[in-house]
């Protein structure tokens, strides 16, 4: 268990040494990355930046408010002014972090979205690079369209869902916020698993529950590569290249870690 912990979280490096070994892959990867500079060039200017003043403005009111509540004590109590921007600098840094996490988990779902033909032609390319070949299973491009879209609603779902039980446990004291940022960060990895894994899947026709059943059977492996690949998506600008890296990765841990493990029915088996 803790070799394929730490196996999973290897992936982006394995899929950077398969771009050394096969230059040619590179050319895969250019469109997404356009694709993602304009997505990301939306949501920072929409998203991030004014999320990241509007931090800064209630740091500098809340040293405001502890400066006037703190004026007439004692002197020896002044201690408390750093105590509490101490305090309130750490949770300005948690939030900076989850504005990161949170952005970047947003420009990887319009990312793959609007990516997705290019996405899937990076996905095939590695997989032939890996195997010799990269199974197809045919379905028409009006097809391939409402399974992408059907995809990403089953994915919605699946978020509300899970975050809505979340949402009330967070009312729980104490033991209420702790739980609900640790599901909350599982339930995130989770879907983000699901898009980098998708590529071999999807080519084959996997119903989405199977899909979800993927990433389950491959635990911890898919555990880390997920938190792995989650951070990397979540640096600003480096997220451009690290998107289509992740889904390079993804393909590569669905052939060594996920083909083995199925029957030659599952390999092939369509979406009813």
């Amino acid at each position: 268990m803790a070799f394929g912990l730490i196996t999973g979280a290897t992936y982006p490096l394995r899929s950077l040494n398969a771009f050394r070994q096969s230059p040619r892959l590179l050319k895969f990867v250019i469109i997404p990355i356009g694709v993602n500079f304009m997505i990301a060039v939306v949501l920072y200017v929409s998203l991030l930046f004014p999320a990241w003043n509007s931090i800064d403005a209630l740091t500098l009111r809340l040293d405001t408010w502890v400066d006037q509540q703190i004026a007439d004590l004692p002197q020896w109590l002044g201690v408390l002014d750093y105590l509490i921007m101490g305090v309130a600098y750490l949770l300005r840094l948690i939030a900076v972090i989850v504005l990161f996490l949170v952005t970047g988990f947003i420009l990887l779902q319009f990312g793959t979205l609007l990516g997705a033909p290019w996405y899937g032609k990076l996905s095939e390319e590695m997989e032939k690079f890996r195997l010799g070949e990269a199974e197809v299973i045919d379905v028409g491009v009006i097809r391939d369209i409402w399974r992408a879209l059907l995809f990403e609603v089953k994915k919605l779902l699946l978020w509300i869902a899970i975050a809505i039980p979340l949402l009330i446990l967070n009312f729980i004291p104490a033991v209420g916020t702790l739980i609900t940022a640790i599901a909350g960060i599982a339930l995130t990895a989770f879907i983000a698993c699901l898009d980098f894994l998708d590529g071999p899947s999807e080519r084959r026709r996997f119903p989405f529950r199977q899909k979800m059943g993927i990433v389950f059977k491959t635990l911890p492996a898919s555990g880390s590569f997920s938190l792995v690949c989650w951070a990397l998506i979540s640096v600003p600008f480096i997220n451009l290249i690290t998107i289509p890296l992740c889904v390079a990765s993804g393909t590569l841990f669905w052939c060594d870690r996920v083909l083995p493990k199925l029957s030659p029915q599952q390999r092939g088996e369509r979406e009813g």
